[in-house]
């Protein structure tokens, strides 16, 4: 059974940095690209970041620069360090297993909330 658990999510300040974490279990995780999304309100889910199995990154253009994904094979879990966190961050943010330049794979994790409100 696969399972994808992510965590780190929380309320933080404008200017402020979190880190999500996002540990799989059930898949090969080093033959699976990976994927953090986002979804606010009221709006379609969204790519934020995305590694390859070779650990090639990718960044939606609003969080290029701030955000940065990275992943450890031999513990299962892919990160995605946020810094300089704006009110329009605000989202869920789930993890996915199997990204590709095509789009999002068939494994989601529950999602984590992220909050940025002063």
């Amino acid at each position: 059974q696969v399972q994808l658990v992510e965590s780190g999510g929380g309320l933080v300040q404008p200017g402020g940095s979190l880190r999500l974490s996002c540990a799989a279990s059930g898949i090969v995780f080093s033959n699976f690209g990976m994927g953090w999304y986002r979804q606010a309100p009221g709006k379609q889910r969204e790519l934020v970041a995305s590694i390859t199995t070779r650990s090639n990154a990718r960044y939606a253009d609003s969080v290029q620069g701030r955000f940065t994904i990275s992943r450890d094979n031999a513990k299962n879990t892919v990160r995605l360090q946020m810094n300089s966190l704006k009110p329009e961050d605000t989202a869920v943010f789930f993890c996915n297993a199997g990204t590709t330049a095509w789009g999002p794979g068939a494994y989601w994790g529950q999602g984590t909330q992220v909050t940025v409100s002063s």
